[in-house]
């Protein structure tokens, strides 16, 4: 712990060529003046929220009110969840809407037990690959931009399945406060100012691939992108949620909306039909648990997501004691990276929708866990990790938020448009923007993640759980795309190993291995990048840089936080029903209850 501190400062005057750059010009704000100091926890961190009857941690901060009044108007956590979905809709258009994806957990304390939904989307049912291949001429993957890796949104089936199995409102009342925001205007947050200038210089650079004109009608119309502070107004999304709240499920994928987005689409050269969205619907799915330590349970979706990942980490994890070291140790460090680019071996390998290639369940034993921790070198990076033989990746962007009510009802939500805004496209008068997570596809046939008709793609979002003594403990999320698995566990370890509240476990400096085998190239490879980058943030120790860096481990310090993901998360203390919330400092969230 002391050495995470210690180091802070050391690497904040040596980050890159360009930092160096500003320190020799004007000193930055971090150069000039540190960290002031507080009565209790660590210094770069704040006190984690505390209440009792209700709590929400979003994105943004007027979402995380949106879900608090649904719980005061007597909501319950999923009717406030999906009415903060919605409005984070509008107001991070950079990370999720009504034109992506959706996975959830939740815990009902009626039951007592755990529920999964995947509300993702698949590819046109009527395009196979050798047609697909065709339209791609000659490329090795699919683009990040135009008609061709958008899937069926799935976000609005799995608000209205969520509803009719948990909600207490009327769908109505709970996507009111968004209708209303789109129409009356919210104030862009500085964050969110920033994505959304680089999401508009992204696309205007490439803007001559795909049609960008009703995208650009809708965020930017006035040559630039809307400012931190600025009012911003959605009509054309509070149309499209007012046609949802009235007409239901079915108001998206079989009425008048459906027949606006297919046919745009299909004049962009997809392949999507009217059925391919009548047709789709949400799976309620098993989340599985793997047990770490000390009693802590942590839980994911099954694949076509990778959460999975993350139980794969932590039963490599568990056959060492971490907290032997200091957490900003070399030794720490070396031993979660290598956790992770062995279980991302596997993610590349294995993990695809589970309805045309099962997942191979040995993958989660305690036993293949043991054996993929005897691979690793103490002393040394392996150079290449291959997938075990049991009996990602990519910048996303996306948004996590969680919210509990007094009755113990946990939602852990997650929702996402992929890389950037998304696609680019924008059909004309729908204010949202389609995913492009097609992007995820392999096109080499023989790998499990191959594009085929009405599949779902490889999928990086996931929502988290935790479990204590077997008892509901924690909801917990981290932001963006192969980040999030890693992310997980570094939190988890930060609590379990190194006795971290909830909001210093989210605010302590982070790495993020990117890099290694992907789930989108050729099954057998070679693969481009086996050895990968290790990410770190200032926080860690130059010293522990410098021995990573002698134990083989490419390594790159990032100041501005923008690889590292954005965290919530939720405790409820089983026998008091007192709620702990925390949001961190790399987005505009918050974390507040009552």
């Amino acid at each position: 712990m002391k050495a995470l501190l210690a180091g802070a400062a050391a690497l904040a005057l040596t980050v890159s060529p360009a930092t160096a750059q500003v320190s020799a010009d004007k000193p930055s704000v971090e150069q000039q003046i540190g960290a002031g100091g507080r009565p209790v926890g660590a210094n770069w961190s704040r006190s984690p929220v505390i209440a009792q009857h209700g709590m929400a941690a979003t994105a943004h901060p007027l979402a995380t009110q949106v879900a608090l009044d649904v719980l005061k108007d007597g909501g319950n956590a999923v009717d406030a969840a999906i009415a903060a979905n919605a409005a984070l809709g509008l107001m991070e258009p950079t990370g999720n809407g009504i034109g992506g994806d959706l996975f959830a957990i939740i815990y009902d304390p009626k039951s007592g037990k755990l529920y999964g939904i995947n509300g993702s989307g698949r590819s046109p049912k009527g395009q196979t690959l050798d047609q697909l291949k065709q339209k791609l001429n000659g490329a090795d993957a699919l683009p990040p931009y135009g008609a061709l890796p958008i899937t069926i949104p799935g976000t609005v089936d799995a608000w209205f399945a969520m509803h009719e199995r948990f909600g207490k409102r009327p769908m109505a009342d709970n996507l009111a406060p968004a209708i209303r925001y789109a129409r009356e205007g919210h104030p862009i947050a500085p964050v969110i100012g920033m994505y959304l200038d680089r999401a508009f210089k992204a696309y205007s650079a490439r803007e001559d691939e795909f049609d960008f004109s009703n995208a650009r009608k809708v965020w930017f119309a006035d040559g630039a992108a809307p400012e931190a502070g600025e009012i911003f107004r959605n009509p054309d999304l509070a149309n499209a949620l007012e046609t949802i709240a009235r007409e239901g499920r079915d108001a998206y994928y079989d009425g008048a909306l459906t027949d606006v987005m297919v046919d745009y689409l299909q004049a962009q050269g997809s392949a999507f039909t009217r059925e391919d969205f009548a047709s789709h619907h949400s799976e309620w799915v098993e989340p599985a648990c793997a047990e770490y330590k000390d009693g802590y349970e942590l839980c994911e979706l099954p694949p076509n997501s990778q959460g999975f990942a993350a139980l794969q980490m932590v039963n490599i994890l568990k056959n060492i004691d971490l907290s032997q070291w200091e957490r900003g140790s070399p030794e720490a460090m070396h031993y979660l990276v290598e956790a992770k680019r062995l279980a991302y071996a596997d993610v590349a390998r294995f993990y695809a929708d589970p309805d045309f290639s099962p997942f191979p369940q040995a993958l989660l034993s305690d036993e293949y866990g043991a054996e993929r921790f005897g691979l690793i070198d103490p002393a040394r990076a392996t150079p290449e990790f291959g997938p075990g033989e049991p009996k990602l990746e990519g910048e996303g962007d996306t948004t996590y938020m969680t919210v509990v009510d007094g009755d113990g009802m946990m939602v852990s939500l997650i929702q996402s448009n992929y890389r950037g805004m998304g696609g680019g496209l924008v059909a004309p008068g729908t204010g949202f923007m389609f995913q492009d997570r097609g992007e995820l596809f392999s096109i080499d046939p023989a790998h499990p993640n191959a594009y085929e008709p009405g599949k779902r793609p490889f999928q990086t979002i996931i929502p988290a759980f935790v479990k204590k003594d077997g008892q509901p403990y924690m909801t917990l999320g981290l932001m963006g795309g192969g980040m999030q698995p890693q992310g997980h566990v570094q939190v988890l370890v930060n609590i379990v190993d190194y006795g971290m509240n909830l909001q210093e476990a989210g605010d302590a400096a982070r790495f993020n291995h990117d890099g290694g085998p992907q789930p989108t190239e050729a099954l057998n490879g070679p693969f481009a990048d086996p050895l990968g980058t290790l990410f770190v943030e200032p926080g860690i120790p130059a010293e522990t840089v410098e021995r990573l860096q002698a134990m083989g481990h490419k390594v790159e310090v990032i100041d501005n936080g923008i690889m590292f993901g954005g965290y919530q998360a939720i405790a409820r203390d089983p026998e008091t029903g007192v709620l702990t919330g925390a949001t961190e400092m790399r987005k505009d969230g918050q974390a507040s209850g009552y």
